[in-house]
C-alpha cells in the first residue's frame, strides 16, 4: 500500500511544473528508512564533471539515443535533438535500483481490505537488505507476506497517522529523485552538448583528411611533374648565389666555378634555342644570360688590366705574377675569348706590349751590367805565325792559342747567370765566352718560362698564334742579344773564344730541344750565323800568319837551313822540332778538345784542313833550311809531327782521331829506315 502511494506521488511529481521541481532539490534530505545505509552511498555534487557522474551512475545511457556509436566522422554529424518530456522518474529509479519495478499492482492487493489502506501491525525501524536490491528486497518482503497471508498469518493494522508521520520521508525521497533527474538531465544536456562538439570535430577531421588527401595527391603530381621536368629546368636554370658571385664576388676560386656554371648554362640555351623543338624558357632566359656574360666580360676585363699595369711596376718579377694571378685564373682569359674575341685580342696585344717592353728594359740593363766585364783582346798579331817571337810570347799574361782552363765553361755544373749587381762589382778579366754565356742563360730560361706561360695560359690558342706573340715579345730582346754577339767578335781574333761561344750555343739548343721550346731556334740560328764566319775568318788570318811566317823565312837568308843555335854553319844545323810547330800543335790541340763531340759538317773540319795544309807547305819549307842531306830533313820533319802526336795525344773524338791518324801517316813517312 505504501508502495501504491509510493507509484501515485511518482506520477503526480512527474506532472508538477518546473518552478515546482526546481524548488524541491533545495529541500533538507533526511534519512528513510528504505533507502541504503549512508554510509554506502557516494554524495553528489551539482559542480562535479558531467563525465565523472556518467562513470558512477549506470542509468547515464538511458536518456540517450540508443544506437550505437559509429566510427569516428561518420554518424556523429547527424544530431540527436533532445526529447520534448522526460523519463518516467520510475524508470529513472529503476536504473538506480539496478532493476525495474513491477508495473503491475497484484501482489500489494493483501495491503487493501475493502478499498481501505491498513497499517502494518509492526514496522521495520532499521532494515538490513543483506546486499539485496531495493526491489528484490520488496520483493522478497511481498512473498514473505504473502506466505503469512496463506498461512493465515495477518499484520497488524497501524493506525493511519503513522503513515501520515512517514509522509516527510516519502516526501524526502521523492525530492531526491527528482534532484537526481535534474543532474540526470544537466548531464543529458552536456553530453548532447558535447556530442556536438565531437560532431564538429570529427567534421573539421574528416575536412582534414579530405585537404591531406588533396595535399598528399598534388604532391605525388608535383613529384611526377619534377622529375619529368626538373632536368631540364636544371640545365637552363642558374642560382641566385652564381649571379651574385659573377657580379659583385671578388674573383677567386669560387668566382671561377660560377663563371663555368654560367658558360655551361649559356652552351644549353643556346643548343635549346638552335633545336628543332622551340622553348620558350630558352628564349626568356636567353636576355638575361647574356646581361650576366657581359658583366663578366667586364670584370674579366677590368682584372686582366690591372694585373698587366702590375707588370710595370719596378722591381716586379713577371714569373711570380704570371704564376700566383695569370695562370691561376687563366680560364677567364678563354672565357673572354670566347664571348668577346676583340676584347681578348685587344687585351693580348697591351699583354704583349707590357712584356715586350719588359724583357727588353730588363736584358738591356743586364747588358750594361756585362758590358763592364773587363775582357782579353786578341787581335792578329797574336796568331800563330805573328805571335812567334819570344820576347812577345814573354810578355803575354794568357796565351790566345792555348786553351787551358777554358774548357771548364762546357762542364761548370751551375747553370744560373751571373746577376748585373755581381757583373758590374767583378774586376778579374775574362774572355769573350763569359758574357756570352750569362747573357744567353738568362735569356734561355726567360725564353722557356715566357714560352711555358703562353701555351698554358692561352691554351685555346693555336701554335701559330702562340708562336706570333713569343716573337712579338721577344723580338727585341733576340736582336739585343745579336748585338752583344757582334760587339764581342767584331774586332777579335779569338779562334778559341769563338768557339767556345759556338759549342755554348749548341748547349743552349740541346736545352731548348730539351725544354721543348722550338720558338727561339731562330734566335740560336741566327747567333751561329754570326760566329761560324767570324770563326773562319779569325782561321783565315791564322793561315795568313803561317803563309807570311814561311815567306819571310827566303828573305831572311840564303842558308836553306833554320838555325836554333844562332850558329850559321849549316852542318850544325838542329833537326829538332821548330817553334811554330809546338805554338801549331797547341792551338790544335785546343780546337779537337773543344771539338770533341763534333763532326765532319763543321767549319771546323774544313778550317782545320786548310790550317793544316798551310802548317805543311811551311814545314817542308823550313825543313830545306836544315840542309842538304835528305835523312837529316827527314828527320826533322818526323820529329815535328812526332811533336804534334805528343801534343794531341789526349784528344778524343772523331775529327780528333782523324788529325792522329793524317799526322801518325805524316811522322811514319818521314821516319828513318
Amino acid at each position: 500500500m505504501w508502495l501504491d502511494r509510493l507509484s501515485s506521488q511518482s506520477a503526480s511529481a512527474s506532472s508538477l511544473s518546473p518552478l515546482q521541481n526546481k524548488s524541491h532539490p533545495s529541500a533538507t534530505r533526511r534519512p528513510s528508512h528504505l533507502s541504503p545505509k549512508p554510509a554506502a552511498r557516494t554524495p553528489f555534487s551539482p559542480r562535479s564533471s558531467s563525465l565523472s557522474l556518467a562513470s558512477k551512475v549506470n542509468a547515464s545511457t538511458s536518456s540517450l539515443t540508443g544506437a550505437s556509436r559509429a566510427p569516428n566522422g561518420s554518424t556523429l554529424k547527424n544530431q540527436v535533438s533532445p526529447p520534448g518530456d522526460f523519463d518516467d522518474p520510475l524508470a529513472i529509479l529503476s536504473s538506480i535500483v539496478g532493476s525495474s519495478l513491477p508495473k503491475d499492482n497484484t501482489n500489494v492487493d493483501h495491503f487493501e481490505r475493502d478499498g481501505i489502506l491498513t497499517k502494518p501491525e509492526r514496522l521495520v525501524v532499521d532494515v538490513s537488505f543483506n546486499g539485496s536490491s531495493l526491489q528484490e528486497f520488496v520483493q522478497n518482503s511481498y512473498d514473505e507476506q504473502e506466505q503469512e497471508v496463506n498461512g493465515s498469518t495477518y499484520y497488524r493494522s497501524e493506525p493511519v497517522e503513522e503513515y501520515d508521520q512517514e509522509k516527510d520521508k516519502f516526501e524526502d525521497l521523492h525530492s531526491s529523485i527528482l534532484a537526481c533527474d535534474d543532474v540526470l538531465k544537466s548531464v543529458e544536456l552536456s553530453l548532447t552538448s558535447f556530442q556536438k562538439d565531437l560532431g564538429l570535430v570529427s567534421a573539421e577531421i574528416e575536412t582534414l583528411q579530405n585537404r591531406s588527401m588533396a595535399l598528399n595527391t598534388k604532391l605525388e603530381n608535383r613529384k611526377v611533374v619534377d622529375k619529368l621536368l626538373g632536368p631540364a629546368v636544371e640545365e637552363i636554370s642558374i642560382s641566385p648565389v652564381t649571379v651574385g658571385t659573377i657580379s659583385e664576388g671578388q674573383i677567386d676560386e669560387n668566382w671561377l666555378k660560377a663563371l663555368s656554371e654560367l658558360e655551361k648554362r649559356s652552351k644549353v640555351v643556346e643548343n635549346k634555342i638552335r633545336g628543332s623543338a622551340t622553348i620558350r624558357a630558352a628564349k626568356d632566359i636567353k636576355p638575361l644570360l647574356d646581361d650576366l656574360i657581359a658583366k663578366a666580360v667586364e670584370r674579366i676585363r677590368d682584372f686582366l688590366v690591372a694585373q698587366i699595369k702590375a707588370l710595370r711596376s719596378p722591381n716586379i718579377n713577371a714569373q711570380i705574377l704570371q704564376q700566383q694571378m695569370f695562370l691561376r685564373f687563366k680560364d677567364i682569359y678563354g672565357f673572354l675569348a670566347r664571348h668577346h674575341p676583340q676584347l681578348a685580342e685587344e687585351i693580348s696585344q697591351a699583354y704583349i706590349n707590357t712584356m715586350r717592353w719588359y724583357y727588353l728594359n730588363h736584358f738591356t740593363r743586364y747588358r750594361q751590367a756585362l758590358d763592364k766585364i773587363a775582357l782579353y783582346t786578341v787581335d792578329k798579331s797574336d796568331s800563330l805565325g805573328d805571335g812567334l817571337p819570344a820576347n812577345k810570347q814573354s810578355q803575354r799574361a794568357r796565351d790566345p792559342i792555348n786553351i787551358g782552363r777554358r774548357t771548364d765553361i762546357l762542364r761548370v755544373s751551375n747553370q744560373s747567370a751571373i746577376s748585373s749587381y755581381l757583373a758590374e762589382e767583378d774586376k778579374t778579366m775574362h774572355h769573350m765566352e763569359v758574357p756570352f754565356r750569362n747573357f744567353n742563360l738568362a735569356l734561355i730560361d726567360n725564353v722557356s718560362a715566357e714560352y711555358s706561360f703562353l701555351t698554358e695560359f692561352f691554351h685555346h690558342a693555336s701554335f701559330n698564334h702562340v708562336s706570333r706573340i713569343f716573337a712579338e715579345i721577344f723580338e727585341p730582346t733576340f736582336s739585343l742579344g745579336q748585338s752583344l754577339v757582334k760587339d764581342l767578335i767584331e774586332n777579335t781574333f779569338d779562334c778559341l773564344g769563338i768557339l767556345l761561344c759556338v759549342r755554348l750555343n749548341q748547349h743552349s739548343a740541346f736545352e731548348l730541344q730539351r725544354r721543348k721550346v722550338p720558338v727561339a731556334d731562330g734566335y740560336v740560328n741566327g747567333v751561329n750565323m754570326l760566329l761560324w764566319p767570324r770563326f773562319q775568318l779569325s782561321m783565315d788570318a791564322y793561315c795568313e800568319s803561317i803563309r807570311r811566317f814561311a815567306a819571310g823565312l827566303s828573305t831572311r837568308s840564303t842558308t836553306p837551313a833554320l838555325s836554333f843555335t844562332g850558329s850559321s854553319d849549316p852542318t850544325r844545323q838542329s833537326t829538332a822540332p821548330h817553334q811554330l810547330t809546338q805554338r801549331f800543335g797547341q792551338f790544335i790541340q785546343s780546337l779537337l778538345a773543344i771539338s770533341n763531340e763534333a763532326g765532319d759538317d763543321e767549319p771546323v773540319s774544313s778550317s782545320l784542313r786548310r790550317l793544316r795544309g798551310e802548317y805543311e807547305a811551311f814545314l817542308m819549307k823550313a825543313s830545306k833550311g836544315v840542309g842538304s842531306d835528305g835523312k837529316k830533313r827527314e828527320r826533322f820533319l818526323s820529329n815535328n809531327y812526332a811533336l804534334i802526336l805528343t801534343i794531341v795525344a789526349d784528344t778524343e773524338g772523331k775529327l780528333a782521331h782523324e788529325q792522329k791518324q793524317h799526322f801518325e801517316e805524316m811522322r811514319d813517312a818521314n821516319r828513318e829506315h
